[in-house]
């Protein structure tokens, strides 16, 4: 028999059913376990997203590089570093052609924008153009890459870059070493350079001019011999002990220089002491690190070659006047490249070596085929 009350309507239960503690675990669990499998595809839409502004910015770089070239009839060139003094970097003149007046018409190409001793001393920009220097400049900049758009060096301010311009494959064909850009190379730029698009007789579809790099981070650092820091390498290595300063060749045989030679001495690397060789970062005296400065024409904030291959586990190998460099990035399985036609492709991490040294080379005749 139903027990009511006086107005005849049944009780309410006083005691309402709830979830349970096992059953609210099991429901933590569950949404856990979803946004578990949701973030991964929310980092790659993101990364996605990322790659495609850089893809751009390379490819509006390369649309300055050749209204340049169309305008001054070559493509620009990095101007010569004496022990006090540096020039304009091919950077600042581009400029102009990239739609960046605001920042261009603060520059004067007559006169000296960089002052201080080459090693011994952090460079120092001239009063009158530091603040357009240490201004970012959006199209040099890929998203992906963690490092600060300015950074300091010694007092001074810069805007970062990472898009460097090609000198070349850094072999040495016959008795001729295309590693020292203070001379001729076999790539687009190179000290006093006035080369032209009707020089890279390879075909621009096949010749890098451009890629990518990872800008560096920090001070000047040392690891214990053998060990490095992080991939990608937010620090360049410094290699200049065993190269000569005048000649940008190795200071022990073999002698004549050969790619070999080179090849056999950048792949021992972690080898290397930390008494004479250390990483080099944003801050380095003279501006020695990767990508710190667009204004800067040092070859790490300006210039690449394709020695390396597209993320290579041998670090950007700084020596004497140049370098042994190749595309890096924080993009999974690749790096982006620009080519001599305006194409921007991500070059893989597994591209060939022999291969992207050919690609890097604008008259050396290589036989190269396949997409890239």
């Amino acid at each position: 028999m139903t027990i009511r009350d006086r107005a005849g309507q049944e009780p309410v239960p006083k005691n309402r059913h709830a979830f349970t503690l096992v059953e609210l675990l099991v429901v933590i669990a569950i949404i856990g376990t979803l946004v578990g499998l949701l973030l991964p595809a929310v980092q790659s839409a993101r990364e996605s997203a990322r790659r495609s502004s850089c893809t751009n910015n390379l490819r509006q770089f390369g649309l300055a590089l050749f209204n340049f070239e169309s305008a001054r009839g070559c493509f620009p060139q990095t101007d010569p570093r004496t022990g006090t003094t540096a020039g304009w970097s091919l950077h600042s003149r581009l400029l102009p052609y990239a739609e960046e007046t605001t920042i261009a018409s603060q520059f004067d190409f007559t006169k000296t924008p960089f002052k201080g001793a080459t090693f011994a001393t952090v460079n120092e920009p001239a009063a009158e153009f530091a603040l357009a220097f240490a201004t970012p400049v959006p199209m040099l900049l890929c998203p992906s890459d963690p490092a600060p758009s300015v950074q300091k060096s010694g007092t001074s301010s810069f805007g970062g870059n990472n898009y460097m311009v090609s000198f070349g494959s850094a072999t040495v064909s016959g008795t001729v070493s295309y590693l020292d850009y203070r001379t001729r190379t076999d790539g687009i730029v190179y000290q006093n350079s006035k080369v032209k698009i009707a020089h890279i007789t390879d075909g621009a579809s096949k010749t890098v001019i451009a890629s990518e790099a990872v800008r560096s981070i920090g001070s000047d650092s040392d690891f214990p011999a053998g060990s490095k820091p992080p991939f990608p390498y937010q620090y360049t290595f410094n290699g200049s002990n065993d190269f000569n300063s005048t000649t940008v060749g190795l200071t022990s045989p073999p002698s004549p220089l050969t790619t070999a030679a080179f090849d056999s001495h950048v792949d021992g690397w972690a080898s290397k002491t930390t008494a004479a060789y250390n990483w080099r970062g944003a801050s380095s005296t003279a501006m020695r690190g990767r990508g710190l400065s667009w204004a800067a024409t040092t070859q790490g904030n300006s210039l690449t070659n394709g020695f390396l291959p597209p993320n290579s586990a041998i670090p950007d190998y700084v020596v004497h006047w140049s370098g042994f460099f190749g595309p890096k990035s924080f993009h999974p399985g690749g790096a982006n490249v620009l080519f001599g036609d305006g194409r921007v492709v991500l070059l893989s991490d597994k591209t060939d070596k022999d291969l992207h040294r050919a690609i890097h080379s604008i008259n050396g005749g290589e036989q190269v085929s396949g997409d890239y």
